[in-house]
């Protein structure tokens, strides 16, 4: 048993998603989105080093000497994954492991809308998943992939940096590519997919222009893609999207993404204040007729009017999901007026409202 591991079993035994090891200072817990020190002494950096690369595959440390920076994914059997990211600081070494659950949760279980269901059971298309660092995109994607996983019979390709959820095949066949051991990069897992007979293809991350533009183009040809992006809306995902691309090809693109775009599942992570936990706040955006021709024609400032007057077809905005949560007493009236966009609609649940108001 490596050494760093009996802070693994404090992390899951506490429910801490995330596990800070900095030199300079103690461990730190990530529990219900509140950082807590861990009683233990300072980490010196020799001695965290050493920790570290206990754990770390002989090749990643050697990424990490060359270039500072370092993602892997490690496994504690019978226990949980971690995604563990090595960076160098100020003080010398320092590691975040983030928590991922061997048990992959259900939509229902997670209370995801039903409109994930039929995501999960479309035939082609791009369907993206976004939200801020830490709000639970993964969570979300693995449980839309576990209903494919159980309800079809089709070849799932997943592409990530590393491999977080691990799906066992069941009704489908389920390949999970991690970059840096089983592919290059996340445009060339995309270019041999299309060669791999896939039915559904998961992106971990579309960071850059030509993966962006493959997802498209595999979403343009019969396959079904889930991808994330780092916004915080349906039609701020829209806008990034299109703007990766150089300016003489954005119309092209904006058609392109009118007919392959199916859904936006954007999400805002939340502390609970009737029990322990946290709850998400989800804005859906569904490809429409009336959508597509507001992403084709740019006016993708009417999106949130168009996901108001589309509640029959599954969307939702984000205020009306935070609203949803307010008055359920789950969450706090500050916690959703910080969070939410139309600011002025919490202003009357706020004790103190701010200046402004």
């Amino acid at each position: 048993m490596a050494k760093i591991d009996a802070f693994f079993k404090l992390m899951h035994e506490q429910g801490a998603s995330d596990l800070h090891m900095v030199s300079g200072s103690q461990p730190i817990l990530r529990i219900r989105g509140e950082m807590e020190r861990v009683q233990f002494k300072v980490l010196e950096n020799d001695e965290l080093k050493g920790m570290l690369y206990e754990i770390a595959p002989e090749e990643k440390v050697k990424v990490f000497e060359e270039t500072g920076d370092v993602d892997f994914g490690y496994e504690i059997p019978g226990m949980a994954r971690y995604r563990a990211n090595f960076f160098r600081q100020k003080n010398g070494v320092a590691a975040v492991f983030r928590e991922i659950p061997s048990e992959i949760m259900t939509i229902e279980q997670l209370g995801l809308p039903p409109v994930c269901k039929k995501f999960a059971m479309l035939q082609k298309g791009l369907v993206l998943v976004t939200g801020p660092t830490g709000s639970g995109k993964s969570t979300t994607l693995a449980a839309i992939i576990d209903y494919a996983n159980k309800s079809r019979k089709d070849h799932i390709i997943t592409v990530e940096d590393p491999i977080e959820f691990v799906h066992q095949s069941q009704g489908c066949i389920v390949n999970h590519r991690e970059i840096g051991a089983h592919t290059k990069s996340f445009s060339a897992a995309l270019r041999g997919a299309l060669r791999e007979d896939p039915d559904i293809i998961l992106v971990g991350e579309m960071r850059d222009l030509e993966t962006i533009q493959l997802a498209l183009e595999a979403a343009s040809t019969g396959h079904l893609v889930f991808g994330t992006l780092h916004t915080t809306s349906a039609a701020k995902t829209v806008d990034r999207v299109v703007d990766v691309f150089p300016a003489n090809q954005q119309a092209q693109i904006r058609t392109t993404l009118s007919e392959s775009l199916k859904g936006v599942v954007a999400q805002n992570l939340f502390k609970r204040i009737d029990k322990k936990g946290r709850c998400a706040a989800l804005e859906i955006l569904v490809c429409t007729y009336a959508v597509s021709a507001l992403i084709r024609e740019a006016k993708t400032h009417q999106l949130p009017s168009a996901m108001q007057t589309g509640k029959k077809f599954g969307m939702q905005t984000l205020d009306d999901a935070i609203m949803e949560l307010l008055k359920k007493g789950w969450i706090g009236p500050e916690d959703a007026y910080d969070k939410s966009i139309d600011k002025q609609k919490f202003v009357p649940f706020l004790k103190e409202p701010p200046p402004e108001f």
